[in-house]
């Protein structure tokens, strides 16, 4: 089941042009992956809508409600990454443990199938003044075990965190996390 469950991740998730997403390391015991994503927006504008409208970009696929308006980023200590869910329930994706207002979000804690595995993970958002507006930098660095190896995940949290970035990049430039369709030639 998990390997149809990493398939379907794994497609819809494409690689953006414009984002550098990369394995750094992966072993059986885990793997860090990175993504470089440019921003035409001043650092701020990207931070805010990190933290605060991530319901508005993050892809309700990639959430246990299905509608990724459930989800909130406590900016404060120990500040939960929470998705609502029915009659009271919950899912605490991560938590917050360091946050520089404006640069930097550390964030603690293993995403999606890595719950139910003996996993930990630490995000590092990084969020620069560039050129032509930010750079986001994403980290994440994710250790425990799993029968077939963590090293076997590592491509498909790679895409799906590379996906999540580029519909933010998208909802900061354009207001919209889609992609924009291409136009078929007639």
């Amino acid at each position: 089941m998990f390997a149809r469950l990493a398939f379907v991740l794994a497609a819809l998730a494409p690689c953006s042009p414009w984002a550098a997403a990369e394995v750094l390391d992966s072993a059986a015991n885990g793997f860090t992956v990175k993504a470089t994503i440019p921003i035409q927006a001043a650092p701020e504008a990207v931070y805010g809508a990190f933290l605060r409208e991530i319901g508005q970009w993050w892809d309700p696929e990639h959430t246990f409600s299905g509608d990724s308006h459930n989800l909130s980023i406590e900016e404060k200590p120990m500040g939960c990454f929470c998705e609502k869910m029915p009659k009271q329930g919950f899912v605490r994706h991560m938590e917050v443990i360091r946050l520089t207002p404006g640069k930097t979000i550390v964030l603690s804690g293993a995403l999606g199938p890595l719950q139910t595995m003996a996993a930990a993970g630490a995000m590092t958002i990084q969020i620069s003044q560039a050129a032509r507006g930010s750079t986001l930098e994403a980290t994440y660095a994710v250790t425990g075990y799993s029968p077939a190896g963590l090293n076997t995940l590592a491509p498909i949290v790679d895409q799906v965190l590379n996906l999540q970035f580029t519909r933010l990049k998208n909802y900061v430039e354009r207001g919209d996390p889609m992609p924009r369709p291409n136009n078929p030639k007639r």
